[in-house]
């Protein structure tokens, strides 16, 4: 078994790996199940969108803050941590944690409107950065990876009215900076630097690299429609 830990620098997006994995994996078995240890249905949807089967499943993990380690390391050390505390799988265990930025302080999910009216102020018209760490755990094999992928995410001068209402929706208070990209709040964004769906809450194109170095291949979905 080889174990390995790197930090690259590709344009605007931080890569940090860690993973243990056999050297040499010969066959790559096509995945279509994954055991995903998260809640999150944004994550559900975005792996059924690469057409695998999504089997939820729980994480004993408790997830509290971590205030001395930077927010990269925080998500990072979450993701770990739920697929770590997932229950036995014959699936691929998928495990990911998402932290928003902000001059170096994590900003995790808003407790209630006036928490995230707080935080879409910080936002406002600057740059920040969004943080997703995903989590791979293969009890067959023993094989792990984990990594964070970083993306910076600059907002619009956003108005009072515009923020209340917005953090009133409710739209925000289950998501991390208190606003999800993928709904009303991309009217708030004025410029992403890298990967879209780190910000949505999945490196979709990461996930796939990555799958191949623990013996698995992500394929389109088999057609319905024969010749």
């Amino acid at each position: 078994m080889s174990s390995e830990g790197e930090q690259l620098l590709t344009g605007n997006i931080v890569i940090v790996l860690e993973r243990t994995y056999t050297q040499t994996i010969g066959h790559r078995t096509r995945l279509e199940t994954v055991a995903l240890a998260s809640a999150s249905p944004r994550r559900r949807e975005l792996l059924a969108s690469l057409g695998l089967r999504v089997v939820v499943v729980p994480s004993a993990y408790d997830e509290v803050p971590l205030p001395d380690l930077a927010p990269a390391e925080t998500a990072l050390r979450h993701a770990r941590g739920k697929a770590a505390g997932a229950a036995p799988a014959d699936a691929l265990v998928v495990a990911a944690d998402t932290v928003v930025d902000v001059d170096g302080e994590a900003l995790g999910k808003p407790a209630d409107a006036a928490e995230a009216r707080a935080m879409l102020r910080r936002l406002s018209g600057r740059w920040h950065v969004v943080h997703t760490a995903f989590a791979l755990r293969d009890d067959r094999t023993a094989a792990s990876h984990a990594e964070v992928v970083s993306t910076r995410v600059r907002f619009a001068d956003l108005d009072e009215e515009t923020m209340a209402a917005y953090a009133a929706s409710g739209d925000g208070l289950d998501k991390a900076g208190a606003y999800g990209i993928q709904g009303f709040a991309a009217t708030l964004v004025e410029r992403v630097e890298g990967d879209y769906f780190t910000v949505v809450g999945f490196p979709l194109a990461r996930f796939a690299h990555v799958l191949p170095l623990i013996g698995y291949q992500l394929l389109p979905p088999r057609s319905e429609v024969h010749a």
